[in-house]
């Protein structure tokens, strides 16, 4: 035990502490309003919503942790984006106790296929040129943000730019970048002239299980495309930026655990789990420190999640604080290294074109049949591989099966 806690202590930094933070800050500020605001759109009440937000975000907390130290790997588990989306889309078609049962459907369904290892085959099959195209296409906007939040406001988003560019021309592992960027941002805000208040009060969330309903169109409507994001997108996308990083990724033993923390969601009013494609590209990025100490920056965000999962009501409160485009500068630069990391594996590789059209299609935000642009970013790239580079391709799947 003391060999286990010690080996723990040695491998923490401060890059991956600030690494931690900043994936938190996101959580808390980019996902958060997203998800009350689609709770609104339902029209659910305050008991429902307050037992959501509080079962998404303290069981992948609680996953992320027990993930991350078993296999020493920056594994993040939070909850489908996509999918909460999509179930806005269905206000009104469907009554929440019919969208808790889909959701029930689909954890089960998501268990029973990483158990099978469906997982694990989807991985090995998809070209990782290809999806790291789709990867680099789909934080595309986050990089755009960066930009337009910058030019829109100097005196916070580019204060916290000129940190983060005085961190890494400074070059210390000692001074990270990306926290120079939280600190110097959070220091213009404070001496804002028009530093935002608000009154905080101490809650603790609502947890009980909501009543469920199962019919068979609500089951095809939201079970199904749920898998496809939870595992199409969540393990393509935030397994396939753990695998480009190096790392030897237990996919069907993760995406178990999403499945049975799915399961655990839906019974108390929440929708299914997912790899976190943003929390993977910051979490896993090179700015979080070396390799094989970056499960402590997940550790950080982990953390911090619970006490944001125990406090909804204060966290309220602090939203209307900072401003977004803070928000969006340090998501930006968070993922910077990431992005640049996709796009050197998507484009050195003989599947150019592939990554080409998969990160044109990921890049390009619409929906077809209710599953969003990345998801079809990786077929269109696989296709056009087939048609351009065909030759490229088979040799690709022939080396994949003979490992």
């Amino acid at each position: 035990m003391k060999r286990w806690a010690w080996a723990l202590g040695r491998d923490f930094n401060t890059e991956a502490f600030w690494a931690g933070v900043t994936a938190f800050v996101w959580y808390a500020f980019g996902a958060v309003p997203l998800h009350i605001g689609v709770s609104q759109q339902l029209g659910i009440t305050t008991a429902e919503t307050s037992s959501w937000i509080f079962i998404v975000w303290f069981g992948g907390a609680v996953s992320s942790i027990c993930l991350s130290i078993y296999y020493r790997q920056p594994i993040p588990v939070t909850w489908t984006i996509p999918g909460l989306i999509y179930l806005g889309t269905l206000a009104g078609q469907y009554s929440f106790a019919e969208l808790l049962g889909a959701n029930l459907v689909a954890g089960v369904l998501i268990t029973i296929l990483g158990a099978l290892g469906v997982g694990s085959h989807i991985m090995r099959w998809l070209p990782l040129p290809i999806v790291m195209g789709m990867f680099g296409g789909s934080i595309l906007g986050y990089v755009i943000r960066l930009v337009q939040a910058t030019v829109d406001d100097l005196a916070v988003a580019g204060v916290a730019v000129a940190g983060y560019l005085l961190g890494r021309f400074i070059g210390s592992s000692r001074i990270p970048p990306i926290g120079l960027a939280v600190t110097f941002g959070a220091v213009a805000i404070w001496l804002g002239p028009e530093t935002a208040t608000a009154s905080f009060g101490w809650a603790l969330p609502t947890i009980g299980l909501p009543p469920m309903d199962f019919s068979l169109s609500s089951v095809l409507a939201v079970a199904l495309p749920m898998v496809v994001l939870a595992m199409g997108l969540g393990n393509v996308q935030g397994l396939g930026f753990l695998m480009a990083q190096g790392y030897q990724v237990p996919v069907n033993r993760i995406s178990t655990v999403v499945g049975i923390n799915s399961i655990v969601n839906a019974l108390f009013g929440g929708h299914p789990a997912s790899i976190a494609r943003t929390g993977v590209a910051i979490l896993a990025s090179p700015d979080a420190g070396p390799a094989d100490c970056r499960y402590w920056a997940n550790l950080v965000a982990s953390v911090c999640t619970i006490g944001m999962a125990l406090a909804a009501v204060p966290l309220a409160s602090l939203l209307g604080i900072l401003p977004p485009t803070y928000i969006y500068a340090l998501a930006g630069l968070a993922i910077l290294t990431s992005f640049q990391d996709a796009m050197e594996k998507a484009f050195a590789s003989k599947l150019r074109f592939g990554a080409v059209v998969a990160f044109g299609a990921a890049a390009t935000p619409f929906v077809f049949a209710g599953i969003t642009s990345a998801f079809w970013a990786v077929l269109l790239g696989v296709a056009a591989s087939l048609l351009a580079e065909r030759h490229n391709l088979i040799a690709y799947w022939r080396e994949q099966s003979s490992d």
